[in-house]
């Protein structure tokens, strides 16, 4: 199976042992929802600011809050006017960039503006910067564009990808997770000059596979040689729930007696429970954790084409799971094919079926793929990544 891949000039990544000062950087960075939810984008974002701190830079954020955020914040938070989404009360809405902020950004005198996301807030905050000659640097964190077919409003796709169009091509440099998806932004009209790469990295501490814990499965009601697979993220229609329950349904029919084990929470939580009520639900898992449940299972089937980087698929890897993961461009950029994983048909659950069964009658292929993806995922390492991010702000200023 041949995968093309889209190549990108961008400037060298420092040594691993060369710390990057990011002194003299004034950073005001704009969320959606900055620690409202625990997700892979929020994660990041987090942990970014925390790295610019360490690094000698002042940062402040702009985000809408919750009276129940899902983890303390990193930096100074500032509150934005925001009302929640119908239907999906985690996430929250900003209505604008007040006078009042207006003034606090002022005070502030940010050498940048980081856009994380093209919604009213981030609207306003690039005109903010434009206006003022501040360079607007935009990082993708979610293929925003394929959510309305989860919800049965297609006609939402169009105006979607033609704010998104607008949005990105009005940036000083826009950031993309990966090849593939910097190839979505030329579509939507940016200029390749502007664009750049930054990916993510991987606790390794966190996700390993020396904290696989025979103990923890046979608690779980699995046996030592018995096939655990594993769905791992936030529980919400957009990360392929259906493709997941039609693939456990279709090995069903085919005499397997698969148990999955299901790890995340979401607000489809119930919606997948009624129709799977006997896969093991762990809810939400942080830290130690969440790295040996994932340790412990043997098969992660990630259906989700939503996926800017695959965040979920990188820390599988780490785990040393074998993985079939839908064949996109967030997974073609971290899984080998047949070395590091298995990549199939994004909608097709027969195809999920194939490869799950294949891994499932061979352990010693499913244990190769697994060494294969955990000695890969070593070259995802955080502070160097993060690092690139501090030469992309020297570089949208001209420095």
């Amino acid at each position: 199976m041949a995968h093309a891949r889209l190549a990108i000039a961008d400037p060298p990544a420092p040594a691993p042992a060369t710390r990057v000062s990011a002194e003299g950087l004034r950073i005001a960075l704009f969320s959606g929802n900055y620690n409202c939810v625990r997700d892979g984008a929020n994660r990041a974002l987090n942990r970014l600011v925390a790295h610019l701190l360490d690094r000698g830079a002042a940062v402040r954020v702009y985000s809408p809050t919750s009276a129940n955020p899902a983890f303390p914040p990193a930096g100074d938070l500032i509150s934005v006017p925001s009302i929640g989404i119908p239907g999906r009360s985690e996430y929250r809405l900003a209505t604008g960039l007040p006078a009042r902020l207006r003034a606090d950004l002022d005070a502030f005198a940010p050498t940048h503006v980081h856009l994380s996301c093209p919604d009213i807030l981030g609207g306003r905050a690039q005109a903010y910067a434009r206006a003022r000659g501040i360079p607007a640097v935009a990082s993708l964190h979610t293929r925003f564009e394929t959510y309305p077919a989860y919800y049965g409003l297609p006609f939402l796709a169009p105006p979607i990808r033609a704010r998104l169009r607008y949005f990105y091509s009005r940036c000083d440099r826009v950031m993309a997770p990966n090849p593939a998806m910097a190839a979505t932004l030329a579509a939507f009209g940016v200029a390749p000059d502007r664009v750049r790469l930054w990916g993510r990295g991987v606790d390794h501490r966190l996700f390993s596979p020396t904290l696989r814990s025979s103990e923890r499965r046979r608690a779980q009601g699995y046996a030592e040689d018995e096939p655990v697979l594993l769905f791992f993220g936030r529980l919400v229609h957009e990360k392929g729930l259906e493709t997941f329950l039609a693939t456990v349904e279709e090995l069903r029919s085919r005499g397997h007696g698969v148990r999955p084990l299901v790890v995340g929470e979401g607000p489809a939580r119930s919606w997948l429970a009624d129709r799977l009520p006997d896969a093991v639900y762990t809810g939400h898992l942080d830290g130690e954790a969440l790295g040996r449940a994932v340790a412990s299972a043997d098969i992660l089937i990630n259906p989700s084409v939503t996926e800017a980087f695959g965040n979920v698929n990188l820390e599988a890897m780490a785990s040393g799971l074998a993985i079939v993961s839908a064949d996109v461009g967030s997974a073609q950029a971290l899984i080998e094919h047949g070395r590091t994983g298995l990549l199939v048909a994004p909608a097709d659950p027969m195809a999920y079926a194939d490869a799950t069964e294949a891994l499932m009658a061979d352990p010693s292929r499913r244990l190769r793929l697994g060494r294969a993806a955990a000695e890969a995922s070593r070259a995802y390492h955080w502070p160097d990544i993060l690092d690139a991010v501090v030469h992309v702000y020297r570089g949208a200023a001209g420095e």
